[in-house]
């Protein structure tokens, strides 16, 4: 096995700092422009990160451009890691977050979109810090985009070569010519789509400051918010509201759909299997939710909806409606404390955990496309069976399956149902009682957010001792970078040098 080319590694991180330095004067220039306070300690972070990305690619100008696969692993499992630590920065620097561990607990949440929070009290933050946090899932909800576009399937990870047409295929020369071109497209439409969600915010009642911080955990489906309350702080304008819940859709489905809808071709996205299902499972999980809310005698609209505005059918369906698709596209955000809506819908709704969105989004997850392969598969089993020489292939969008493929979706189901219990013993070793350790593993395996017991939507993971930070950060990172990319580099073959 050839040897690693530390060169090009150190030169996309170079990179990689240059751009989050850049993103850090956009918060200074916030915070410049509310006078918050922080304007020096932000830009000082900006200063150091814009330094250490320099000098990175500085002293690698030299090196040979080729990325092989071991190189694009470590590309992107440590490019994660370094924006995470470079991120902490603003925070550290205003004494905003104290303490190391909590703010990289923080960063780590916001660049993998997880929406998990230490913070007590988020609106006595300064505004600069706030719009960084925001800024950190927006700038994650794009790089999974690209990244699952252009590097996964290089990589072979996950069964993302199903990706639609205009996804490019495993082999490195087919991407070469047509990844610059995805990326610009994609980058397009997610800026668009912020732009649009900042607007209809904004004009239907949240000021501008909001509306964008919104914006950005929206479509990235992250789920930080500039309120305590979250969401909830606006139940008594279902507008907004409405306005949330039909851009967590679009985040949490395929952008490459996006882009065949812009350019007219709604067949092709009316065709497509994942995006059928996907509407399916919200409209079955809300109607469910819904109704039991609507007739359950201890389920309480007036608590959810203060002052009660178009109704208790509307307020029951509105509710049930977002935090479905908060949970289904894994963005995070509450309108109500869903765990307080009878044990069945918390335990429909910690099923959803295991849901995710679909491939080719912002949300985290398992994706809906790998469970209908699975279903696919495990109904075909039933077949083969009766017919044990018949020749029943899986097929997704009218195409068959390869085996590999298959073998791959069932390779990662299965490690992360491994990854899922062992990150809930992980935290149950540290005296968390069951529901809490539970639902904290399965929150950050999958870039959720909110969980369940001492960690549900009216409390927050400050609760957590130090090393149960760090942990559900692991867990966060290797849930975003779907498994195989971040533990692959904790087996000792793979860095053997042959």
């Amino acid at each position: 096995m050839p040897r690693l080319n530390y060169q090009i590694i150190l030169h996309v991180m170079g990179l990689l700092l240059l751009c989050n330095g850049g993103f850090m004067l956009l918060a200074t220039l916030v915070s410049w422009f509310y006078q918050d306070g922080v304007t020096l300690e932000i830009s000082t972070a900006a200063l150091i990160t814009l330094f250490l990305g320099t000098l990175f690619m500085f002293s690698t100008r030299g090196h040979s451009k080729e990325v092989k696969i071991r190189e694009g692993y470590i590309i992107v499992t440590f490019g994660w890691i370094f924006m995470a630590l470079s991120g902490t920065l603003p925070y550290l620097i205003s004494e905003s977050i104290p303490g190391f561990t909590n703010a990289f607990f923080e960063t780590m949440s916001g660049y993998t979109t997880t929406g998990a929070s230490i913070l007590n009290d988020i609106e006595a933050i300064p505004k600069g810090i706030l719009f960084w946090r925001s800024l950190t899932h927006w700038i994650g909800g794009m790089g999974i985009i690209v990244l699952a576009i252009a590097i996964l399937p290089l990589l072979g990870i996950g069964g993302m070569q199903l990706f639609t047409a205009e996804s490019p295929g495993p082999s490195a020369d087919k991407l070469k010519p047509r990844i610059r071109d995805t990326a610009k497209r994609l980058w397009l439409i997610y800026v668009s789509y912020t732009l649009a969600e900042t607007i209809l915010l904004w004009v239907a009642g949240m000021t501008f400051f909001d509306a964008i911080n919104h914006a950005f955990s929206t479509l990235s489906t992250g789920g930080f918010s500039t309120k305590n309350a979250s969401l909830a702080f606006w139940n008594d304008n279902p507008i907004i509201q409405y306005i949330i819940i039909l851009f967590m859709l679009l985040a949490g489905s395929n952008f490459v759909l996006s882009y065949f809808a812009f350019k007219g071709n709604m067949q092709k996205v009316l065709k497509d299997d994942e995006f059928k299902w996907y509407l399916v499972f919200i409209g079955g999980f809300t109607l469910i939710s819904a109704l039991i809310i609507y007739f359950q005698a201890d389920v309480s609209i007036s608590s959810i909806d203060h002052p009660m505005v178009w109704g208790e059918g509307e307020s029951a369906f509105r509710h049930s409606l977002f935090q479905v698709l908060a949970i289904i596209t894994t963005t995070g955000f509450v309108s109500a404390d869903y765990t307080m809506w009878t044990p069945f819908l918390t335990i429909l709704f910690f099923g959803l955990f295991f849901l995710g969105g679909s491939a080719g989004s912002t949300a985290g997850g398992v994706k809906v496309m790998r469970h209908i392969i699975m279903i696919k598969n495990g109904m075909i089993e039933f077949k083969r069976t009766l017919h044990p020489n018949a020749i029943l292939p899986v097929r997704f969008n009218g195409k068959s399956i390869s085996k590999e493929i298959v073998f791959n979706i069932l390779g990662f189901f299965i490690l992360y149902m491994l990854s899922f219990i062992i990150g809930a013993v992980g935290l149950a070793s540290l005296g968390l009682d069951f529901e809490t350790a539970i639902g904290g593993a399965a929150s950050s395996l999958g870039n959720i957010g909110p969980a369940f017991g001492g960690l549900s939507p009216v409390n927050n993971f400050d609760m957590l001792p130090a090393f149960g930070k760090w942990w559900c950060s692991f867990l966060m990172l290797i849930g975003r970078l779907e498994l195989f990319t971040v533990l692959i580099l904790l087996t000792p073959f793979f860095w053997r040098n042959r």
